[in-house]
C-alpha cells in the first residue's frame, strides 16, 4: 500500500523538461528523501504535489485514489502541507496569528481560544512555543517550528520539508530530527528534501535520486552509502571531503582591534573582538546563528558602522587600494538582483568602468562576452547570459555571486554561509574555488554553522559566543565536539 503514488509525471517550461516521466511510490508513516543537484527538478516536483503548479501529463494517487491537485488549497484539504526552505511567515505577527492566517472566515476572532489551541497542539507534538511571541523576534529554529505547526494545524498528514536544516544549528537539527521521527511514528508521512547526505542516512527510510528531471534510482538507506548517493546525484565521481594543501600565511591583510558593532536595533552584538587574518589563509568563524557573525561580516565589508575599535587593511586605514569580495549569507536578498539577467548581475560592481561603460553608455558586447566567459569558467548552467537569475537553481545563483565577487582577484574574501542550500556538486565547486583563491594569496574569512565544513575549509577556527571570540584554534588540534562545546558557552 502507498500513501502517495506518482505515475508518469511530466512538466515542461517551454522547451525545458523539468520533470520527465517521474514514477514515485511513498509508503505511509515513512520518511522519504528526495535527492538531486540544484536544478534536478526537485522543487518543480514538490510544487506539483503541493498544488502550486500542475503537470502536463501523468497522474497523482493519494491513498491509492486518483486526485487532481489544482491549487494549494486543494492540496491542504487533502492533507498535504509544504514547509518551504524560505519560511512563509509574517515577522510582525504573533505565532498564533501566523498559524491561523487565512483559516477563519468569521467576523469575530477569539484569539484567547486560538492561543489555547496552538498551545495544546504544540505540546502534543513536542513543539513547545509561546503562542503570543512575535515571529520576527524568534530564532530560526523556533520559526521553523511555527511552519511545522502551521501545516499540522491544517490537519496535514503528508508533510513536505524543503531543505529544513539549511539554516539550523547542530542542536536545532538534532531537535528537528527527533520531531520528524515522532511525527512519522504518529502516522504522518514525510518527504525530506536535503543535500546533507549524512542527515538523509540517519533519518530517512527510503530515497529517490533525481538527475536532470528523471528518476535515477529508488532505494533504501540500508542498502546504499553517502558516496554512492552523491555520485548518483551528479553523474560522476565526487569527493565528499576535500584535501587541501598546507597554508602558507603571508603578510597581514586584515587587522581587527577591540571591535564593537551594533545590530539594526542598536544592541551591541560584536563585543571587543580582536584578530589578524593573513594572506594565503582561511580563518573560519563558528557559532550559533545570531551571535554577531552577520554584524562582524557587515562591518568588515563596510556595510555597517563600527561602534568602537578599529578595522585595518594592510595596516592602513581607511581601506583604499584593497579589493574586498563579500559572499553574503542570503544570495537572493543580498547577493543578486533577481529580475536582472546573469550578465547584468555579473557587472553590478563594475558597470561604471571600462570595458563595460564608455562615455556613460553601457557596452552590450563587452557585458555579454564577460558573462559568457564567467559562465564557462564557473560552470553556470543556463541557455544564455540573458536568462534572469530568478530562473536559475540555487547552486547556479551562488556561482553567479562567486563569479562576480572573485572577478577582480580580491585580496580579502568574506564568505558567509557560502554553501548553504547547495548540493554536493555545487558545494564541491564552491569549496575548490575558495581553496584556489587561498592558494593564490587571498585572505579568507569563512563564516558557517556547519562544523564539519569549517574543519574542512579552515586553517584556524574562531568560536564566537554572545558577540565575543571565545577562542581561536588550530584545526589540526581540535574536534567537532570541542567546537560545539565552545559554541554553547563552555571553556576548554
Amino acid at each position: 500500500m502507498s500513501y502517495l503514488h506518482l505515475e508518469g509525471i511530466t512538466k515542461r517550461f517551454g522547451s525545458f523538461i523539468a520533470n520527465d516521466n517521474i514514477n514515485l511510490n511513498i509508503k505511509p508513516g515513512t520518511i522519504h528523501a528526495i535527492l538531486g543537484e540544484n536544478g534536478a527538478g526537485k522543487t518543480t516536483l514538490m510544487s506539483i504535489i503541493s498544488g502550486l503548479c500542475q503537470p502536463d501529463s501523468g497522474q497523482i494517487y493519494l491513498q491509492e485514489k486518483p486526485v487532481k491537485l489544482d491549487s494549494p488549497s486543494t492540496a491542504i484539504k487533502l492533507g498535504i502541507g509544504m514547509i518551504h526552505q524560505h519560511f512563509m511567515l509574517v515577522p510582525q505577527l504573533t505565532v498564533t496569528e501566523n498559524i491561523i492566517l487565512g483559516m477563519s472566515n468569521h467576523w469575530h476572532l477569539n484569539l484567547h481560544q486560538k492561543h489555547q489551541e496552538i498551545t495544546a497542539l504544540s505540546q502534543a507534538y513536542r513543539l513547545e512555543i509561546d503562542p503570543t511571541a512575535k515571529v520576527g523576534n524568534l530564532p530560526v529554529g523556533l520559526q521553523q517550528r511555527v511552519e511545522i505547526l502551521k501545516v499540522l494545524y491544517r490537519k496535514a498528514k503528508l508533510l513536505i520539508l524543503d531543505e529544513p536544516t539549511a539554516v539550523l544549528t547542530p542542536r536545532e537539527v538534532e531537535s528537528l530530527i527527533g520531531i520528524l521521527r515522532q511525527l512519522a511514528a504518529d502516522g504522518h508521512t514525510i518527504i525530506f528534501i536535503s543535500h546533507k547526505l549524512e542527515e538523509v542516512m540517519n533519518l530517512c527510510n527510503t530515497v529517490t535520486v533525481l538527475r536532470r528531471g528523471k528518476v535515477v534510482v529508488n532505494t533504501t538507506t540500508t542498502t546504499t552509502t553517502p558516496q554512492q548517493l552523491a555520485e548518483l546525484m551528479v553523474g560522476r565521481e565526487v569527493s565528499l571531503r576535500l584535501d587541501k594543501s598546507p597554508a602558507s600565511p603571508g603578510l597581514v591583510v586584515l587587522s581587527v582591534q577591540e571591535l564593537q558593532v551594533a545590530d539594526d536595533r542598536g544592541l551591541t552584538t560584536v563585543r571587543n573582538v580582536s584578530f589578524e587574518l593573513r594572506a594565503g589563509e582561511i580563518l573560519g568563524i563558528a557559532g550559533v546563528d545570531g551571535n554577531g557573525q552577520r554584524e562582524l561580516a557587515d562591518a568588515i565589508t563596510r556595510l555597517r558602522t563600527v561602534k568602537q575599535g578599529k578595522i585595518e587593511f594592510n595596516h592602513s586605514e581607511p581601506s583604499k587600494g584593497i579589493t574586498i569580495a563579500y559572499i553574503p549569507e542570503d544570495r537572493q536578498k543580498m547577493g543578486l538582483v533577481l529580475q536582472f539577467s546573469i550578465a547584468q548581475n555579473l557587472i553590478l560592481k563594475a558597470f561604471k568602468r571600462l570595458p563595460f561603460c564608455r562615455r556613460f553608455l553601457l557596452q552590450r558586447e563587452a557585458i555579454a562576452n564577460n558573462a559568457k566567459s564567467a559562465m564557462q569558467l564557473f560552470n553556470i548552467q543556463a541557455t544564455t547570459e540573458n536568462v534572469k537569475v530568478s530562473q536559475l537553481s540555487g547552486g547556479n545563483q551562488q556561482k553567479v555571486v562567486l563569479a562576480r565577487e572573485l572577478a577582480r582577484e580580491p585580496k580579502l574574501i568574506v564568505a558567509m554561509q557560502p554553501t548553504r542550500g547547495l548540493d554536493v556538486g555545487a558545494t564541491e565547486a564552491v569549496q575548490q574555488r575558495l581553496f584556489a583563491e587561498r592558494d593564490r594569496g587571498a585572505a579568507i574569512l569563512y563564516i558557517s554553522t556547519e562544523l564539519e565544513e569549517l574543519l574542512t575549509m579552515s586553517d584556524r577556527i574562531a568560536v564566537m559566543y554572545r558577540g565575543k571570540f571565545v577562542d581561536i584554534l588550530d584545526t589540526k588540534r581540535v574536534t567537532v565536539e570541542e567546537i560545539g562545546f565552545l559554541m554553547g558557552g563552555g571553556t576548554l
